[in-house]
């Protein structure tokens, strides 16, 4: 999901979600374009050489900023089930950060990890999908373990068909427009 500008909520303001669970129950996701200056601390400093690049810790969302959320990259050679992990869709797994890195990560090709999550009750975020304040989009493995995610928000609107793409030339303050 791609916000729309500008999304009154500034925790969202030009992000990219990828959305991991959407149910009647309510939706969770992470923010894939925020990364932040933090290394891991211990004990999960422990997958630092594993992380996909750039190799910071990266703000998931503003929902229980203490949560931890990892998901990683198969290679062409990651069997079905992997312990440790789970499949959430091609090309994107759920790792568990409190399995040991060197059984686990040599089935991955990189390993990112969110510090919170964005979360939304049952029927929220449809409101906000109804209102416009999000663009649906079919997510691309690259967006979720791209080299450049401060670049995101622009590069998936680029690639939208008609008028939509135009949005990746919005300036950052609307007002200047």
């Amino acid at each position: 999901m791609v916000a729309t500008p500008p999304l009154e909520d500034p925790n969202f303001d030009r992000t990219v979600v990828y959305m991991i669970e959407h149910s009647e129950e309510g939706a969770i996701g992470v923010v894939l374009n925020r990364p932040l200056t933090d290394d891991l601390e211990a004990p999960l400093d422990r997958w630092t050489p594993h992380l996909a690049d750039p190799a910071v810790l990266h703000d998931g969302g503003p929902v229980d900023p203490d949560a931890m959320i990892a998901l990683a990259r198969p290679t062409p050679a990651t069997p079905d089930e992997v312990d440790g992990a789970l499949k959430i869709a091609d090309g994107v797994w759920s790792v568990d950060l409190s399995g040991d890195p060197a059984l686990i990560a040599p089935s991955f090709a990189g390993v990112r990890v969110f510090r919170g999550y964005a979360g939304w009750g049952a029927g929220q975020l449809d409101a906000e999908i109804d209102a416009g304040a999000w663009i649906v989009t079919d997510a691309m493995t690259d967006d979720v373990f791209g080299r450049r995610p401060q670049d995101l928000w622009r590069a998936v609107l680029s690639r939208q068909p008609g008028r939509l793409a135009w949005l990746a030339q919005a300036p950052d303050d609307l007002s200047l427009n």
